[in-house]
């Protein structure tokens, strides 16, 4: 490569290189023909890129050893703008693809695949694709695993993340802090430690994602911790510990969403207020919505509830009776966790039985004056036009 010129194809041919310390420092293409090893011999950061307008392709990069002062990457970007890094395979790093301060890149259709993450301590993994102060870069079609976090982003604004695969991570599929502007649809966030964590952040939307198998004393689908004026539509959360958990979050609109099988569909602390959950499912879920306090300023509109036991005499689709999410044994929970024990007993039902015909306790303000009689088909536009006319 060091006889390359700017602009120039270098074309790597199959074959096991081992090599680390690599710096690309010029407009190059590199494309990987017959499967070609960059192999880091657990010694340091493979491929540094110092240049921009440069696309790697299609290589397998391996074995790096885990660094806790530099966080070296089997690819790292410095400073960089256009930088394409497509279809590469990378095993058993520290971190994958590592961005700093670089902007309008694309990282698209690589398999990155770390360690076992049972029993590993948190500090030695690294993050399968992390971006750090970049903006304006699309990351999709990718697959993580094995790392602490699958996509991690901080201060990055305006990008793309979509169609990734991020699943049997330590900690996130997905964690981002500080990052406005930026668009996350059709991936799936599957069998994380924790779901996925979005915190300190305002304008995104969260369109057509899964969330599933997310389970642990502490985990959820979805963090919300101080998140303002965003969207999250089309989202299935299923069998996770939480669907979403929200935490000083305003101004959210939450709609057309599947939770479905969760311990809690939604943990909706309050902290948070001038939230809409509209047009969205809940069913097979042991806590529709729970809370920790007794009021909220939320708004719950022509969702439908299958623990809704109410009536429809003018047969418009639309329940008679409001519909109160939040039960008594779901508050006592949230005071007094270890009770959960007592899930399905006679005495919980005798408790919620009563509720419901003296309120007293559950917070007056989380009602669904409307509640739909029919499930949702969220697949079908025409059809959720139909029954919500």
């Amino acid at each position: 490569m060091k006889k390359a010129r700017p602009g120039d194809t270098v074309v790597i041919d199959g074959g096991v290189y081992r090599e680390f310390g690599i710096e690309i420092n010029k407009p190059l293409t590199l494309i990987g023909q017959n499967n070609p090893v960059i192999d880091g011999n657990y010694k340091g950061q493979i491929m540094t890129v110092t240049a921009d307008n440069v696309t790697i392709q299609g290589l397998t990069f391996k074995n790096i050893e885990t660094s806790y002062t530099r966080d070296d990457a089997a690819i790292r970007v410095i400073e960089r703008s256009n930088i394409r890094i497509l279809n590469n395979t990378i095993l058993n790093t520290y971190f994958g693809i590592y961005l700093q301060n670089s902007d309008h890149c694309l990282i698209e259709g690589n398999t990155v695949i770390g360690k076992d993450v049972k029993g590993v301590n948190e500090s030695s993994l690294g993050n399968a694709i992390h971006l750090w102060y970049t903006s304006n870069s699309i990351i999709s079609n990718n697959r993580v695993e094995g790392h602490r976090d699958g996509i991690y982003l901080e201060f990055v604004q305006d990008s793309r993340i979509k169609n990734n695969l991020s699943h049997n991570n330590q900690r996130y599929g997905l964690h981002f802090m500080f990052s406005d502007g930026n668009v996350y649809t059709y991936n799936t966030f599957r069998k994380n430690g924790a779901g996925v964590a979005v915190m300190y952040t305002r304008n995104i939307r969260v369109e057509h994602n899964k969330f599933e198998d997310n389970w642990g004393a502490a985990a959820y689908g979805l963090l919300l911790k101080e998140i303002t004026n965003s969207v999250i539509y089309n989202n299935t959360f299923r069998r996770n510990t939480a669907g979403i958990y929200m935490e000083s979050s305003s101004r959210l609109d939450i709609q057309r969403n599947t939770f479905d099988r969760n311990g809690w569909a939604v943990r909706l602390l309050s902290s948070c207020m001038d939230d809409t959950f509209k047009h969205n499912n809940f069913t097979g879920n042991s806590f529709d919505v729970s809370t920790n306090g007794n009021s909220t300023l939320n708004k719950f509109e022509n969702n439908y509830w299958d623990k809704y036991s109410g009536y429809d005499l003018d047969k418009d689709k639309i329940g008679d009776v409001p519909y109160r999410p939040v039960s008594l044994y779901s508050m006592l929970v949230e005071k007094v966790p270890p009770s959960v024990m007592f899930m399905r007993s006679f005495m919980v039902d005798l408790m919620d039985n009563v509720e419901k015909v003296l309120p007293s306790f559950i917070p007056e303000n989380i009602i669904d004056e409307q509640p739909l009689m029919r499930k949702i088909d969220h697949d079908n536009d025409r059809k959720l036009t139909q029954v919500l006319r």
